[in-house]
C-alpha cells in the first residue's frame, strides 16, 4: 500500500498522449486524491517527443516527484528519455507494437503490451491509449468502473458504442496485463478521502479569476503558454456581456485592453515574453495617461522565440525595468492555481485603485500545470474601483477637469466618456493636472513625483509566503511562481538533516516588500535564490532591495526543465 504514486506516459506529440493523463487523472481526481501534473511538449504542432508525469497522492502536493512509478511507453524514445527516473521497484510498460527493448542499467520491470493491436481489433488504433490505462489500472489494481463517467463525459456527444468501445479497450488492457503479471499488483494506492475538488491548469485559474473579478473584454493574440487564458474567455465570456477579440498583433491588443479600460470597462491582455516585448511601448502609455490595465505574462524558455514550451523564470527584470522612461507599476507572482485565481481578480482591484498597469506574472510550470485545487470560495472576491467618479456637481465653470490633479497620495479623480463636466486631455506627452501638453520643468516633477506617490504605500494582501520556524536559521531559501512545491519538500528533508531552514517566497515582485523581506534575511547564515533563469535575476533585486549580499547565493536552472524537490535538497546540503 502507497500513499503517493508517480506515473508518466509519453509517446510522439499528436498520438493521444494528453488524453490518456487526461483520462487518467481526471478519474484519480474524482476519487479524492490531490494531484500535481506537468507536461513536457515539443514546440511543433506534430510529432517530438512528449509526455505527462501526474503525481497522485493522499495529501497535498505542488511539485512534479524526483523520481518515477509507472512510465507508459508508446515508442523506443520515450524508454530512452525517461527509464533513468525509475526505481528500482519500478515499472515499464510498452506498446509491444515497437518491439521495445529495456534499458540495461535499469532494475525496472518493462512489460510489452499490445496497445495499437488490441486497439485495431476493437475497431481502431485511436483507443490504444484506453488500452494503455486499463493495462496501468492492473498494475494499482484500480477498479476500472471509475473511469466510466469520464469516458462517458469525453465521448458521450459521439455515441453510446464509441463509450462502450472505449471502456472494452480498457477492460482488454487491464486483461491483457494481469495475464503478464500474474503475481499480485505491488503499487495499490491508499484509499483517497473521496472529497470532490477542482482539477485546473493555472491559465483557467487566471481567466476564472478575471471574469469574477469583474473583466468584461479581452484583447489578444495566441502564444504559448498564455493562449487558453483567451480560449477560456471566449467561451465564457459573451454570457456575461463580455466579449474578446483576437487582435492581428500585441501592440493592438495593448492598445485595445487600455481603451476598453479608459471607458471604464474592466479589460486584460495575456501574452508572453516576446508579446510583453512587443506590449511594451503601450504599457508606457498606460503609465503616463494613469489608465488601468492588468496584463498577464506566462514566462517560457527566451530570448527570442527560444524554447516557447519549456520553463524559465526570466522575465523579472523586463517586467520591472522594460518600459522606456519610469512609471509606476505593480508586478504579482501567485505561487499555485488557487492563488492564480484569486490574484488576478484582486489585480482589477489594485489597477484601478492605483490607476497602473499591474501585471500577473507566471511562468509555464504555474500556467500549464494541472493540479488539485481546493473549492473556490467566490465571496473572497470584491470589486474596489477606486477614486472612480461617476457623478461631479453642476457647474457653470468652463474649466476642464482636474484629470491628473497633484494629491497627496499621488492617485487622481478619474473620470470615464460621458461624465458630464469630466472633460479633459489625454495623451501620451506630459501633461498638467487637465491633461493639456506641458514642457514645464516645474510642471514635469510634480507629475512625476505624484504618479510615484501611489504605491508607495501600496496595500497587497501577504506579499512574502513566509514559512519561518527559526529565529536563527541556518539558510533562508526564497523563491518566487512555481518553485514553491519543490522548495517546500525539499525543506522537510533539510530539517530531517538537522539543517534550520526557513522559506520566503516572494509573491508581490514590485514594489519589492523590503520591510517585510529584512528581519528574514538578517536572521538567516545564507540566502539561497532558486529560481529558472541564467542571471538570478530575483537574487539580484533581492540585492537591490534588501542588501546583505555576501550572504545570497544562487541556485539557477535554465535548461527548460522545472526544479525537483532533490536539485534544491542536494544544493543547500552542499553549503553545510
Amino acid at each position: 500500500m502507497i500513499n503517493q504514486l508517480s506515473w508518466k506516459v509519453g509517446g510522439q506529440q499528436g498520438e493521444g498522449i494528453e488524453s490518456t493523463g487526461e483520462i487518467f487523472s481526471i478519474a484519480l481526481n474524482r476519487l479524492g486524491y490531490y494531484l500535481y501534473g506537468y507536461r513536457h511538449f515539443s514546440s511543433r504542432i506534430k510529432g517530438g517527443h512528449t509526455n505527462n508525469k501526474i503525481r497522485v497522492s493522499t495529501s497535498q502536493v505542488r511539485s512534479i516527484s524526483d523520481d518515477l512509478d509507472i512510465l507508459v511507453a508508446f515508442d523506443q524514445e520515450t524508454l530512452d528519455l525517461n527509464y533513468k527516473e525509475l526505481h528500482d521497484n519500478g515499472v515499464m510498460i510498452a506498446d509491444a507494437k515497437f518491439n521495445p527493448v529495456k534499458p540495461t542499467d535499469t532494475n525496472a520491470t518493462l512489460y510489452a503490451v499490445p496497445f495499437t493491436d488490441i486497439a485495431t481489433e476493437l475497431g481502431t488504433s485511436l483507443m490504444k491509449n484506453m488500452v494503455a490505462v486499463g493495462a496501468t489500472c492492473a498494475v494499482l489494481d484500480l477498479d476500472i468502473n471509475v473511469f466510466e463517467t469520464v469516458v462517458q463525459e469525453i465521448f458521450g456527444r459521439k455515441g453510446q458504442s464509441v463509450v462502450d468501445k472505449n471502456m472494452e479497450a480498457i477492460q482488454a488492457g487491464y486483461t491483457a496485463m494481469k495475464e503478464q503479471a500474474q503475481e499480485a499488483a505491488t503499487m495499490v494506492l491508499a484509499k483517497a478521502d473521496g472529497k470532490q475538488r477542482l482539477f485546473m491548469i493555472g491559465n483557467d485559474a487566471i481567466a476564472l479569476g478575471a471574469l469574477a473579478g469583474g473583466c468584461r473584454f479581452m484583447a489578444a493574440y495566441p502564444i504559448t503558454p498564455a493562449s487558453e487564458i483567451m480560449e477560456y474567455l471566449i467561451k465564457k465570456l459573451p454570457a456575461l456581456g463580455g466579449t474578446v477579440i483576437q487582435t492581428e498583433d500585441e501592440i493592438a491588443a495593448c492598445t485595445m485592453a487600455i481603451g476598453a479600460n479608459y471607458a471604464g470597462v474592466r479589460a486584460i491582455t495575456a501574452s508572453a515574453g516576446p508579446g510583453l516585448s512587443l506590449k511594451m511601448e503601450a504599457i508606457g502609455l498606460s503609465g503616463i495617461t494613469e489608465t488601468p490595465i492588468v496584463i498577464v505574462d506566462t514566462q517560457r524558455g527566451g530570448p527570442s522565440t527560444g524554447l516557447p514550451t519549456k520553463q524559465e523564470q526570466s522575465d523579472l527584470m523586463a517586467m520591472i525595468y522594460g518600459t522606456h522612461g519610469e512609471i509606476p507599476k505593480i508586478v504579482m507572482a501567485p505561487s499555485t492555481v488557487q492563488e492564480a485565481f484569486y490574484d488576478t481578480a484582486e489585480a482589477f482591484n489594485l489597477a484601478e485603485e492605483y490607476q497602473v498597469p499591474v501585471i500577473v506574472l507566471s511562468d509555464l510550470q504555474l500556467s500549464l500545470g494541472k493540479q488539485t485545487v481546493e473549492p473556490l470560495d467566490f465571496s473572497k472576491v470584491e470589486i474596489r474601483r477606486g477614486k472612480l467618479v461617476t457623478e461631479l456637481p453642476e457647474s457653470d465653470s468652463k474649466d476642464y477637469f482636474k484629470r491628473y490633479e497633484v494629491t497627496e497620495d499621488g492617485i487622481s479623480p478619474r473620470v470615464i466618456p460621458g461624465v458630464k463636466g469630466g472633460i479633459h486631455h489625454v495623451t501620451g506627452v506630459e501633461h498638467d493636472e487637465t491633461g493639456k501638453p506641458s514642457e514645464s520643468a516645474l510642471n514635469r516633477n510634480a507629475q512625476m513625483d505624484k504618479r510615484f506617490r501611489k504605491v508607495e504605500n501600496i496595500k497587497f494582501n501577504t506579499p512574502i509566503h513566509v514559512h519561518a520556524p527559526h529565529e536563527d536559521a541556518d539558510v533562508l531559501v526564497v523563491g518566487f511562481n512555481s518553485t514553491r512545491g519543490a522548495i517546500e519538500e525539499a525543506m522537510t528533508r533539510l530539517e530531517k538533516d538537522g539543517v534550520k531552514v526557513n522559506h520566503a517566497h516572494v509573491r508581490l515582485i514590485h514594489p519589492f516588500p523590503t520591510d517585510e523581506m529584512l528581519p528574514l534575511v538578517k536572521s538567516a547564515k545564507k540566502v539561497v535564490v532558486v529560481e529558472n533563469n541564467a542571471t538570478g535575476q530575483l537574487a539580484n533585486i533581492l540585492k537591490m532591495n534588501v542588501g546583505h549580499a555576501e550572504k545570497v547565493v544562487k541556485h539557477l536552472k535554465y535548461d527548460g526543465n522545472p526544479f525537483l524537490p532533490h536539485e534544491i535538497h542536494s544544493k543547500i546540503k552542499e553549503l553545510f
